[in-house]
């Protein structure tokens, strides 16, 4: 079995700087995962101290429930960093094979087949079937790469997402390629659930994909894709977000948008990978406030202080963890109570966690989930259907 005092050579006190810890509760107190799990940020840190090797930190479960979402870290202040101490005891458990078998699932198959949801490679490009989208087969010389992503090429809900951004540059004249069936997992969840060889192996693929097209710029349609390129891949050209791509096509007129539209009031659900890891909280609301019909509200705990869905870190095929009500279940109560017809995001885990959440809460027929880009499209195609 490794051992956390094996890696690269020290301590995890000593390779983290654990040292300087206050032990003043800080990243504990802001942890989503905290109140229904054993999971407590503090007391990891302070027994990576007082335990020499840290071995008996190789025996929490709970190091499964972190989401990854890096409150703990934004809040410290000491600037020490709990998610990687969290990213390293998983790794060694991994070493170890002890790991859940549903992530064990997730990571054979995007070793096998380029993405954790199981579906073959060949599939990669189904969800485009008889609709307009461009690809490296036709075009591979354009101003940007689309990087659409597993789970919006994948799975059935968050194939939505791709859609309708498909639909969208379409009418608002971008000029996009995308890797097409060439594309494989960012790598991104895997990174964080500690897998640091998959996640090479699978960011390798990419780096020489980009590497062989000519483009100014990569937007990802998910959070999670953008920050991993950003914070792990180390690209020389710029990497967006979807959101800010159409932020900046609504503020030069570009999307058509319909006249008349039904009055909606929709909550903005800030997903942790866009907003607490990399400060975008404006280009959302700014699309959402160009369509017309739409109201929007913000939750208490928004921004900086949003609480996370619980789909990060891997956790996404982690069952079973914690107990109590999930936070996208305390979501989809406080936007009924406050009287929301729609809760928006721009994160495909945050949408199926938060269509999830709407089934077991019995919320059914009292609000809806939708991505950011979905609520976009659905504008510019009534407008059409209107003329």
């Amino acid at each position: 079995m490794p051992k956390l005092s094996d890696i690269e050579g020290v301590t995890l006190a000593e390779r983290f700087e654990l040292a300087a810890c206050l032990q003043c509760g800080r990243c504990t107190g802001g942890c989503p995962m905290s109140i229904r799990s054993p999971l407590n940020s503090r007391k990891f840190l302070y027994e990576s101290l007082i335990r020499e090797d840290g071995e008996a930190l190789l025996e929490r479960e709970e190091v499964w429930d972190c989401t990854s979402c890096r409150t703990c870290s934004s809040r410290c202040p000491r600037e020490l960093d709990p998610a990687m101490v969290m990213r390293a005891v998983r790794t060694v458990k991994i070493e170890g094979g002890r790991i859940p078998k549903t992530l064990m699932d997730a990571m054979e198959s995007s070793l096998k087949h380029g993405n954790p949801w199981g579906r073959s490679r060949m599939k990669r490009t189904a969800w485009a079937e008889g609709i307009t989208v461009n690809s490296i087969e036709e075009d591979a010389e354009s101003e940007r790469l689309w990087f659409v992503g597993c789970t919006p090429a994948y799975d059935p809900r968050a194939m939505g997402m791709a859609k309708a951004l498909a639909r969208i540059f379409e009418v608002a004249g971008v000029d996009y390629t995308t890797l097409g069936s060439e594309e494989v997992c960012c790598g991104s969840e895997m990174l964080r659930a500690g897998e640091e060889g998959l996640f090479e192996e699978l960011s390798e693929v990419n780096k020489e994909n980009f590497a062989e097209l000519e483009f100014a710029e990569v937007v990802a349609t998910s959070p999670h894709c953008m920050n991993t390129f950003i914070a792990d891949y180390g690209l020389d050209i710029p990497v967006t977000h979807y959101t800010q791509l159409l932020a900046a096509l609504a503020a030069e007129g570009k999307l058509p948008f319909g006249g008349e539209s039904e009055e909606v009031k929709v909550a903005f659900h800030d997903p942790c990978y866009l907003g607490k890891q990399n400060s975008i909280y404006d280009a959302p609301r700014n699309v959402l406030k160009a369509v017309p019909g739409v109201e929007l509200v913000e939750f208490a705990r928004s921004r900086e202080r949003s609480l996370c869905c619980e789909g990060g870190g891997g956790r996404m095929w982690i069952e079973g963890m914690g107990e109590g009500e999930r936070n996208a279940q305390i979501r989809v109560r406080d936007a009924i109570e406050m009287g929301v017809d729609v809760i928006a995001t721009a994160c495909p885990f945050c949408l199926l966690t938060l269509e999830d959440a709407v089934k077991t809460t019995g919320s059914e027929g009292k609000i809806r989930i939708f991505d950011i880009a979905e609520i976009v499209v659905n504008s510019i195609d009534g407008s059409e259907r209107s003329e």
